[in-house]
């Protein structure tokens, strides 16, 4: 229990994080049925963005923007609101002229995939000769966290920087439940997932739907880096594509589309790499180390394919003829 408690609480918030993560791949894949490789580039950019509004200065370099600052610095809770809402605006903008051109087309999905790839690495390229490749430093923005660095969780010593990451995501996850189950865009929202063409002929403005899941899916992704860069402290121009390749496990692994499917492989996929690392294989007596930590979640997502080709909570789909 020594190792298990400690293990699990990391797992938790790093699990939080995937299953935030995850869900904007989600909400955008049961609506258009595509993948957005440029989620992770909003990951990235929440960060920065939240960065830049809380008043901090960039690193050096010969960069346009190093050594500057806005002139007001927002608090934290504000800053997070405010990069949430940029980042959904930008993400309304990629959609515009990245997707709806080859939706209006019909194009194929292959061309949407790329076309999201391409987006992706403009925006990271675009940030590194903006402010430099240099990582944001970790920030303690928040008095409780500054003040008790950590806490006795029964018995277990907690750092109150991946509670306040925790606590932060269940309210995420929390309002998107509420807003998908409780409400009239929530249950148009489903209409379309489920028929775009007969939700149009109901009457749902499938257009403005889709413009609203990317605004909300960039938000999401924007708060999700901001919290990790934060109080972690790893933000770089692409470090969203590592974020990004595991987001993919989780949706696979949850069952596309599936959104509590999601959420449960986050959190499964977090709690397994927290775990893990440390553990020895027997007869061999070889331990697994952190360097195998980005390896775990796609060893677990072949071992759940193999059992449930359809993901955790998958539902196979019936085609009538």
């Amino acid at each position: 229990m020594t190792t298990f408690l400690p293990n699990l609480f990391t797992g938790l918030a790093i699990g939080s994080i995937y299953a935030l993560f995850a869900l904007g791949y989600t909400l955008i894949f049961s609506v258009l049925r595509i993948i957005n490789f440029a989620h992770g580039a909003m990951f990235t950019a929440g960060s920065y963005l939240t960065y830049m509004l809380m008043g901090k200065t960039f690193g050096g370099g010969n960069y346009p923007f190093a050594q500057k600052k806005l002139p007001i610095g927002m608090p934290f809770w504000v800053a997070l609101i405010g990069g949430a809402l940029l980042a959904g605006a930008a993400n309304v903008l990629i959609e515009r002229f990245a997707f709806r051109p080859l939706r209006e087309r019909n194009s194929d999905t292959l061309l949407t995939l790329v076309s999201s790839l391409g987006i992706s690495i403009m925006i990271a390229t675009l940030i590194q000769n903006l402010v430099g490749a240099d990582p944001l430093p970790s920030q303690e923005p928040i008095a409780w966290v500054r003040d008790t660095p950590s806490v006795k969780v029964f018995g277990v010593v907690v750092g109150t920087a991946r509670i306040c990451i925790f606590i932060v995501a269940v309210v995420v996850m929390s309002g998107l439940w509420y807003l998908l189950n409780r409400t009239k865009t929530g249950k148009a929202l489903k209409a379309v997932s489920e028929d775009r063409t007969t939700a149009n002929l109901l009457g749902i403005s499938t257009d403005k739907l889709i413009v609203f899941t990317f605004f909300l899916c960039g938000g999401i992704a924007s708060i999700a880096g901001a919290m990790v860069s934060t109080f972690a402290g790893t933000a770089g121009p692409y470090f969203g594509a590592n974020f990004g390749l595991i987001g993919l496990a989780v949706i696979i692994m949850g069952g596309l589309g599936d959104i509590p499917g999601a959420v449960l492989a986050g959190f499964l996929i977090g709690v397994l790499q927290a775990a893990i690392p440390g553990w020895k294989v027997p007869l061999i007596n070889w331990t697994i180390g952190n360097d195998w930590k980005d390896a775990i979640p796609f060893f677990f997502l072949f071992l759940v394919l193999m059992v449930r080709p359809n993901g955790l909570l998958g539902r196979a789909e019936i085609t009538k003829v």
